[in-house]
């Protein structure tokens, strides 16, 4: 599309976070909306590496309904007679390997229960029965949630994409947002590699390019790029794309079925970041190199409970910079010092599965009376207080490689 001269939202960001938000503003009543993203296509970066599991068991109660929130949004969208997101709504099994995790895994089912999030415990042999080629003889727990599944991170962007154009969002890619234009502590538009756009809001939905954003006005956010890796093997005999998503929080892993083959993921104990400052808001994030050590140590941890993944070669490596940061909240709301600039990012590695949950956050953030929860994830928890870049990293990749950790 031509660049326009003039909208009244302006999002920075086309991955499913951004595509998120428009579909939520849309959805609540705003118009006028523009979605700019940088690649020629939607969903191209970080969206396109993620591996799309879906999971609404968490430790505290907010979390849970934002879970519930984006999984009620999934299956709506699963409805839809055009795009769908792909939503597999196949439940998770959560393996407990030790005794501290069992109690974890009741603290989780109580605040499940005061959410209404469906979950119970299985024995080994019901697990079994749902996942035959895994072992379970080691296991010494099974919290099995049957409203969770997995999705196509791309095809997600897509369908909000295509709810959203049909209420009348436009979208411009290919086109570089430089900086965002300011006056008086006021948001007047953008400044993008086509020409200048006048708008009075502008959403930062921009992933590792998030902190270049808020750089832009004045804001300094600790936004941590992260590196996030996992694999798909080669067909295996057992998989099927109806199986139960699998969480094993004692070895770090994830796991699902991709069609007939396995995918695989986990928290790196030893991360790699990013210093954002380090590459412009002109140039996409550096590449990815696979670690091929760091897959390998994933296999190993899994052996015990799937010991043909030994014996599988890897297909395909995905690999993406997620955004954490130090006390692992999301950043959502607008500026105190910078009226109409919004943040909906760091994201700590729930953009995907919680997109349609950051999206009503940013709604109810614009709000008359946004909850004390929405409210405590402002951007001035960081901007009105003093912090330095070296603790902001250590603690963002704490944050990643104990994202598993007992209460996280």
């Amino acid at each position: 599309m031509t660049q326009p001269e003039t909208a009244g939202i302006v999002i920075v960001g086309g991955g499913a976070v951004g595509c998120g938000v428009a579909h939520s503003l849309a959805a609540a009543g705003y118009d006028d909306i523009l979605l700019i993203e940088q690649q020629p296509t939607l969903a191209a970066v970080t969206t396109s590496q993620a591996a799309g599991l879906v999971g609404q068991v968490r430790n505290s109660l907010d979390r849970t309904r934002l879970a519930m929130w984006s999984v009620e949004t999934f299956s709506e969208l699963e409805e839809a007679d055009t795009a769908r997101p792909g939503w597999r709504q196949v439940g998770s099994l959560r393996l407990a390997l030790c005794q501290e995790r069992v109690e974890e895994f009741q603290r989780m089912q109580a605040v499940a229960n005061e959410a209404g999030l469906e979950t119970r415990f299985l024995d080994n042999h019901q697990a079994h029965s749902l996942w035959p080629a895994m072992q379970f003889e080691r296991v010494m727990s099974v919290l099995w949630c049957p409203s969770d599944g997995y999705l196509q991170p791309s095809d997600l962007a897509m369908a909000y994409v295509a709810r959203a154009r049909a209420a009348g969002v436009r979208f411009l890619t290919g086109t570089t947002v430089e900086k965002v234009l300011v006056e008086n502590d006021r948001v007047l538009g953008v400044e993008t590699s086509k020409g200048r756009i006048t708008a009075p809001m502008v959403i930062n939905a921009a992933g590792a390019h998030a902190w270049h954003l808020a750089h832009s006005v004045g804001l300094e956010l600790p936004i941590v790029p992260v590196r996030h890796e996992f694999f798909v093997t080669v067909a295996a005999l057992g998989l099927k794309p109806d199986l139960p998503v699998i969480r094993i929080p004692d070895a770090t892993l994830y796991l699902r079925a991709e069609t007939d083959a396995l995918l695989c993921g986990g928290w790196e104990p030893n991360s790699l970041s990013l210093d954002p400052r380090d590459y412009p808001l002109e140039e996409p994030a550096p590449p990815i190199r696979e670690d091929y050590d760091v897959l390998a140590a994933f296999a190993q941890q899994l052996a015990p409970q799937f010991p043909q993944v030994s014996q599988l070669g890897s297909r395909s490596v995905f690999r993406g910079w997620t955004t954490f940061t130090p006390d692992g909240r999301f950043i959502i709301g607008e500026s105190s010092r910078v009226n109409g600039f919004v943040m909906a990012g760091g994201c700590n590695a729930h953009g995907v599965s919680g997109s349609a949950g950051i999206g009503q956050h940013v709604v109810e953030s614009l709000g008359n009376e946004p909850s004390e929860y929405v409210k405590s994830l402002s951007p001035d928890r960081f901007t009105e207080t003093e912090w330095d870049w070296t603790k902001a990293t250590a603690q963002a990749r704490h944050v990643y490689e104990h994202y598993y950790a007992i209460d996280h």
